[in-house]
C-alpha cells in the first residue's frame, strides 16, 4: 500500500513569517496519514517572527520540527534537511506556496505508477497582493512569452517526462547515487541536480493533475527587476557545474540585450547598425504589444495593454542583464 510509506517535506525557509504558516496551513490539510509524515522547516537564521510561527506549530503538531541552517541559503537548508529525513519519499517544497489537499497522495501515487525517480506538477502563480503591478508579474510569469516552453509554469494537458519541476518529490535512493544539492549554486541548485540526475538515468516526471499555488516574492517592478537579474546570473554560472547546455528559453533574455547593446554602440560609428538597432528594438515591441493585447483581452482589463509590455520588459531586459553578469562571473572563475 502507498500509503503506508513514510514521507518527509523539506522546507528551506528565511523571513518568511507572512507565508510559512499558509504553507504549513496548506500541508496540514492534506489528504496523507499524519502518523506517516514528517515536515522538515530548515530555517535560514530569520529576522522577523518565522521561528516563533514553526514553534507554535511544532507545539501542536509533533511531526513538525524546527532545523537551523546557519549559512542561510537555500542548498544548505536541502542538505540539512535530507540528512536529518527519516522518509522512503522526500520533498522538497518552497515555503512561498500552498499545496492542493491532494498534492502528497498524487506525488505518492503517479511516482509509483510510471516508475518515476522525481515527480511534480503544475505551479499556479498567484498574486502576492491585489494589486495591478502584483497581478501583471503574475500574468508576465505564467506567459509563453515570459517564461518561454517552461511546463511547470505554462501547465501541461497529459504527463510529460521533464527535465526539472517544481516541489518535487524524490525517492530516498537518488541523494544516495548522485549526492547532496551543490551548496556553490545560491541558486538554481535544483536545476543542476536534476540535470545529474537524468545523466545518472533517472526520470522526472510532471503530471498535471498534481497542483500548487505560488507567491512571487516581487511585488513591484523595481523588485521584479532585481529578482530576475539575480536569476539570470545564477541559471548560466550553474552550467559551470552541469557541463551542460541549457535549453534555448535560458539564452533568448541575453542574446536580446546583447543586441542592443553591440548595434547601439556600433551605430555610434556607422548608421547602418543604428538601423538594426531600431529594427531589433521595433519587432520586440510589436510582439510584447501583442502578448499584452492577448492579456488585456484574456482578463477584460484595458489597464493591462499598459503595465504589461512594461513587466515583459521588466523581465526580459533584467534576466539578460543578470545572464550577462553570469557569464562573467564564469569566466572570473
Amino acid at each position: 500500500m502507498i500509503d503506508c510509506l513514510f514521507i518527509s517535506i523539506i522546507i528551506p525557509c528565511r523571513n518568511e513569517e507572512i507565508f510559512i504558516g499558509k504553507c504549513l496551513g496548506s500541508l496540514l490539510e492534506q489528504d496523507w496519514p499524519k502518523d506517516r509524515m514528517e515536515i522538515l522547516v530548515v530555517d535560514g537564521s530569520s529576522e522577523d517572527k518565522t521561528k516563533e510561527i514553526i514553534h507554535e506549530y511544532s507545539k501542536r503538531y509533533p511531526f513538525i520540527r524546527l532545523l537551523n541552517n546557519p549559512n542561510k541559503f537555500t542548498p544548505f537548508a536541502f542538505n540539512i534537511g535530507v540528512k536529518e529525513s527519516k522518509g522512503e519519499l522526500i520533498f522538497l517544497m518552497s515555503a512561498h506556496a500552498g499545496y492542493k489537499k491532494d498534492y502528497i497522495s498524487k506525488c505518492v501515487k503517479y511516482l509509483e505508477e510510471h516508475n518515476a525517480d522525481n515527480i511534480g506538477g503544475i505551479m499556479k502563480t498567484l498574486p502576492r497582493e491585489n494589486t495591478l503591478i502584483s497581478r501583471a508579474i503574475v500574468l508576465a510569469l505564467s506567459s509563453s512569452f515570459g517564461v518561454g516552453n517552461s511546463k511547470f509554469r505554462k501547465g501541461a494537458v497529459k504527463p510529460m517526462w521533464v527535465d526539472t519541476v517544481f516541489g518535487g518529490c524524490y525517492r530516498k535512493e537518488v541523494f544516495n547515487k548522485i549526492g547532496l544539492f551543490n551548496e556553490n549554486l545560491i541558486r538554481s541548485q535544483d536545476m543542476e541536480f536534476n540535470i545529474r540526475l537524468k545523466k545518472a538515468g533517472g526520470k522526472i516526471l510532471l503530471h498535471p493533475e498534481i497542483i500548487s499555488y505560488y507567491y512571487p516574492k516581487a511585488t513591484n517592478l523595481i523588485k521584479f527587476f532585481l529578482y530576475n537579474i539575480k536569476n539570470g546570473i545564477w541559471i548560466i554560472y550553474s552550467s559551470k557545474f552541469t557541463k551542460k547546455t541549457l535549453r534555448i528559453r535560458h539564452y533568448i533574455s541575453f542574446l536580446f540585450v546583447l543586441a542592443l547593446l553591440i548595434t547601439g554602440l556600433l551605430g555610434i560609428f556607422n548608421l547602418y547598425f543604428w538601423f538594426i538597432f531600431l529594427f531589433i528594438l521595433t519587432l520586440y515591441f510589436l510582439i510584447n504589444f501583442y502578448f499584452s493585447i492577448k492579456i488585456a483581452i484574456k482578463e477584460k482589463e484595458l489597464k493591462y495593454i499598459f503595465i504589461m509590455p512594461i513587466a515583459f520588459m521588466s523581465r526580459h531586459i533584467s534576466y539578460g542583464i543578470g545572464s550577462f553578469l553570469g557569464i562573467i562571473k564564469l569566466l572570473k572563475k
